[in-house]
């Protein structure tokens, strides 16, 4: 038995296009309008939110292709944490000590 994976989803992407269409086309045009501003709103806070998320981005993908991120020298946390006049039990609280 064969399926018709591929086309079974051209089609049902083309009736959700269709469907949208006629409704975009019922609208009058103060509710074009309305959903235009909404629309726009809505897509501004996206790219804002892309654009806070690059940095991160970019830390994920050089941890992926730079292996040195990995190599971290805990004696620099250590010789922090000897300066700072943290009690023992939240020392080992948070894994220092």
């Amino acid at each position: 038995m064969q399926s018709k994976g591929g086309l079974s989803e051209v089609d049902s992407v083309q009736r959700i296009k269709q469907f949208a269409g006629t409704k975009w086309e019922s609208l009058t045009d103060t509710q074009k309008t309305y959903a235009k501003k909404v629309w726009g709103v809505m897509t501004y806070k996206w790219r804002w939110q892309i654009a806070m998320n690059v940095p991160y981005l970019a830390i994920f993908l050089l941890d992926r292709t730079i292996p040195a991120v990995h190599q971290f020298d805990m004696s620099l946390i250590a010789t922090l944490t000897s300066k700072l006049p943290l009690p023992a039990f939240i020392s080992s609280l948070i894994g220092l000590g």
